[in-house]
Formats: structure tokens, C-alpha cells, sequence
């Protein structure tokens, strides 16, 4: 099979991603072989592949947001037959047992195994994941569609969970890509007023197109103080702007794996009990929950494809902001 292997981090304009020929993974007890359809391209790749954030071992072939098709059952699988169309998504494996699985926080499990990190995920024709993880997708998505609803959109909507949104509150987004492009509609959905903070003008007119009531940058006075606030943006230093954007008692969600370093804080900025938020990973109920809701509201992801070949052009493309929102590689059988 051909896969694209990550042996070397470095800058993803050095090209440290590898299309190989590859073998194709063996499938082990509770896992099922999956023929690849589609696979979302996230940030979090970016990261690893240019060494911010670093798997355990490398090589390693990158994809979390994976749509594919099974076509072997590992020992004791059940329920879930060949030809079944099933997601991928970050969360690969968590153990069930330790304090914060009982807490049902299994994304804070101190063994989790994560998807294209610690096991070889989708940017590549087949792949191996454990069946109690697999997701199942709704029907009339197609494959490109249902891709960046796996990450992007999952943990988008932990986020608005994180923030504590309420029905009818005001939120501010800051950054727009693949993720909030898919929250928005979500929290328009619950009622919300959403403003959007970005730099890009596609992004920009992106957010108009798709609902926001206002759109500016951070620098831009907005119409009035939100309740609830979610950065998309892996950069530390949008943290104090995020957080002057907010009322009292309102709450700043960090969407993000990766973060430069925050600047140091005036207190003013947290008085008054503001709160800063973490968003670490995604639970299945998540996933569940998320996908239950896109089929409802009928989303429909704005996307960019690429063939597997091109998956460092897609990174990059990504990294330099030339993606209005979600990019996917498409993997023809």
C-alpha cells in the first residue's frame, strides 16, 4: 500500500513527509483493517510534522480524521461487519480502568493512545484501529464531507462544552478555520450571537457567508462583551486579547493541542471571575454526540481536496492560511 511516513520532523517546506510503499498493517485482536476513503488534515499533523509535538516513535504515518471501509475483523470483533463505513477520529484507544476513565474523562487517560501519533493513522490506503473506538457515521454524508467532522468538528463542539455556552449567549470565536467553521453553525443553532475574530479576508467572508453577526479583527471594537469565547489560534499571545473580549463570570476556551507560550497576565484580565479553559482531546460520547447533531443540522463542511500524494502541499497550504476551511485528502480505492 502507499502511505506517507513522517521519519524526520522539520518545517513542512522541507518536505518531511515521504510517500512509501508500505505493508499493509496486520490486523490484531479488537481491531478491524480499514480501507481508507477519505482522511481530514489537521493542525495537529502540522504539528507533528514539523517536531512541535513528537510521537514516541518514529516513523509514523499521520491522519486522525479518517473515513474508511472495513474490510477484516480482528479477533473478537463483533457488531461490526465487513463493508461497514466507520470514522477514525484522534482518540485511539483510552484504558477503561484508571480514575479519569471512571470519570467517564477518558480523554485524559494517562495511557490513551492517540491516532496517527502513537499508531499509524490515515493518511495512508489502509490502516488498523480498535473497533470499540470506531465511530459510526451518518447515513447521505460523503466521505470527503464526513472527514472534517471527526476532529474539527469534535472538538470544536467539546469547546463550546469547555466554554459552557448556553442557548442564547453571545460567543466569540478567534481564528476561523476548519474547526469554528463547523461550531458556528452550531452555535447559531443553539440561539447564540457569534462574533468572529480573524485576519483573513476569505475567512472573513467565509464566517459572513455561514451566519456570523459580526466579523473583525482583535484589534476592531466589536458591538459589545461576549459571554463565551473559543481560540482556535495556536498562539499564546491572542490569550490576553481573548480574554478582555469577555463579561464578567465569562469563560475563554483554548482549542488547541499545541500553544506558544502565553504572555504574563494582568490580573485585571481574570478578575472578576474569568476562567481559562483547556480543551485536551475528545471523548467517544463526544464524537457521538457531535455526529448526531451535524446529521441534524444537515452540516456540510466547506472543504478543499487533495489526492494522498499531495498531503505536505496540503499542510502547508494549512500552515500559510491558503485553506478557507477544511482541507481532506481523498484515497480512491
Amino acid at each position: 500500500m502507499r502511505a506517507q511516513r513522517l521519519n524526520q520532523p522539520g518545517p513542512i517546506e522541507s518536505g518531511p513527509l515521504h510517500l512509501e510503499d508500505h505493508p499493509v498493517p496486520e490486523v490484531g485482536a479488537g481491531e478491524v483493517l480499514l480501507r481508507v476513503r477519505a482522511c481530514g488534515v489537521c493542525r495537529t499533523d502540522l504539528h507533528i510534522a514539523e517536531g512541535e509535538i513528537s510521537p514516541p516513535e518514529l516513523p509514523r504515518t499521520p491522519g486522525h480524521q479518517v473515513v474508511g471501509e472495513v474490510v477484516q475483523l480482528g479477533e473478537g470483533v463483533e457488531g461490526l461487519p465487513v463493508g461497514a463505513r466507520v470514522g477514525v477520529p484522534w482518540l485511539g484507544w483510552a484504558c477503561g480502568s484508571c480514575e479519569a476513565c471512571r470519570r467517564g474523562e477518558e480523554n485524559l487517560c494517562r495511557r490513551a493512545r492517540f491516532t496517527g501519533f502513537h499508531d499509524d493513522g490515515g493518511f495512508a490506503e489502509f490502516m488498523t484501529t480498535k473497533a470499540d473506538f470506531a465511530l459510526s457515521l451518518p447515513q447521505g454524508l460523503p466521505d470527503e464531507v464526513a472527514a472534517p467532522l471527526l476532529c474539527a468538528g469534535i472538538i470544536g463542539y467539546r469547546s463550546l462544552r469547555r466554554a459552557e455556552v448556553d442557548p442564547g449567549e453571545t460567543i466569540a470565536l478567534i481564528g476561523f478555520g476548519a474547526s469554528a467553521h463547523l461550531v458556528l453553525p452550531v452555535a447559531r443553532f443553539w440561539g447564540c450571537k457569534v462574533y468572529v475574530f480573524t485576519r483573513s479576508e476569505n475567512h472573513r467572508a467565509l464566517a459572513r457567508r455561514i451566519g456570523a453577526d459580526w466579523v473583525g479583527g482583535l484589534g476592531d471594537q466589536a458591538p459589545g462583551s461576549v459571554d463565551r469565547a473559543v481560540l482556535f489560534a495556536p498562539s499564546g499571545s491572542l490569550v490576553p486579547s481573548s480574554l478582555a473580549l469577555l463579561r464578567p463570570g465569562g469563560t475563554l476556551a483554548i482549542n488547541a493541542v499545541h500553544l506558544s507560550p502565553i504572555p504574563r497576565l494582568d490580573y485585571r484580565l481574570i478578575y472578576e471571575e474569568r476562567s481559562i479553559r483547556s480543551v485536551a482531546n475528545a471523548t467517544r460520547q463526544d464524537g457521538k454526540e457531535f455526529l448526531a447533531l451535524a446529521a441534524e443540522l444537515g452540516l456540510r463542511p466547506t472543504i478543499a481536496s487533495y489526492p494522498l500524494a499531495d498531503a505536505g502541499q496540503a499542510l502547508a497550504d494549512l500552515k500559510h492560511s491558503r485553506v478557507d476551511a477544511a482541507a481532506v485528502l481523498e484515497v480512491p480505492g
